[in-house]
């Protein structure tokens, strides 16, 4: 009798402990990004699985969205900073000054960044990984350019290696903000449209149907840039349970990548960092929680 008490108080103290790890979010409780690589709005959208997606029940394709600069890093870093902190090239940076992820932490909301081919060791800050090649690229991580991250190894040991998603999938671990980069192979940008949208398709479906995935999730796939358009217009596409999207599954609100920033702030309250996530459109029009 007293085991089965003991055993039944553990199992409701561990299911508080599941409960309480979870900070609700206005309109999701979790948010994937993926981010492809160099590509036009025009060609992108054409993409058949990306079709797919932006098209279903749960899909919404953002139709006046625009990247922030040439050429890739200062786009990634916008969308954890607020702003392009002055970078105007690919080229190794320590920035200073609070970032995204002062704010989740704040809030115990729990973050990742899974990285393709990140398997130099933890608080790596070489350019391309692993040696010899240049799959992963330090230019296409933001969080490794936060100076209050390089330099907590606390913190880096949340950048990992993609392998790792899996493992915190089949451990109902996924933390709720999350950000996964392809490989500069799987990404497009040392191949093509057509190259990264077989690896995606083969890479979400392969989990896209997984509770432990997409309860209460909001993925948002993106570019970082065009390459012709001299607006920078970028395809971006959200999907997953919390999107209610209109009759032609199409929101034309103007949106840049500091709207990524700016809605992952209103989802949790989380303020903002006094850049340009102050001002920006979050999207959020055609959100609501499940």
């Amino acid at each position: 009798m007293k085991l089965l008490i003991f055993v039944t108080l553990f199992t409701i103290f561990s299911s508080g402990l599941a409960s309480a790890a979870i900070v609700a979010g206005t309109y999701f409780d979790r948010i994937v990004a993926v981010i492809f690589e160099n590509q036009d709005y025009s060609k992108a959208i054409k993409s058949t699985y990306l079709t797919s997606l932006y098209n279903s029940p749960e899909g919404v394709l953002l139709t006046n969205y625009d990247a922030v600069g040439h050429p890739s890093e200062p786009n990634y870093v916008a969308m954890i900073y607020g702003s392009t902190a002055g970078i105007t090239d690919d080229g190794d940076y320590n920035i200073t000054g609070q970032n995204l992820i002062d704010l989740l932490e704040a809030r115990s909301i729990t973050w990742k960044a899974y990285m393709e081919n990140y398997t130099c060791g933890v608080c790596f800050t070489g350019d391309f990984c692993p040696a010899g090649t240049d799959l992963y690229a330090r230019k296409h991580n933001p969080f490794i350019s936060m100076e209050d991250i390089n330099t907590n190894p606390t913190r880096c040991a949340k950048i990992v290696d993609s392998s790792q998603l899996d493992i915190d999938i089949s451990n109902n671990q996924v933390p709720q903000y999350v950000m996964y980069v392809p490989n500069q192979q799987d990404d497009g940008h040392d191949t093509s449209l057509s190259t990264a949208m077989t690896w995606f398709q083969g890479w979400f479906d392969a989990r896209k149907n997984n509770p432990n995935f997409n309860t209460n999730t909001l993925f948002f796939f993106v570019w970082d840039e065009a390459v012709t358009s001299k607006t920078n217009q970028v395809a971006a596409v959200l999907y997953g349970t919390p999107v209610k999207p209109p009759s032609n599954n199409q929101d034309s609100t103007a949106y840049t990548h500091y709207s990524f920033l700016a809605g992952v702030e209103k989802n949790w309250n989380l303020g903002n960092l006094g850049r340009n996530d102050a001002t920006a459109t979050p999207f959020t029009k055609y959100l609501v929680h499940p």
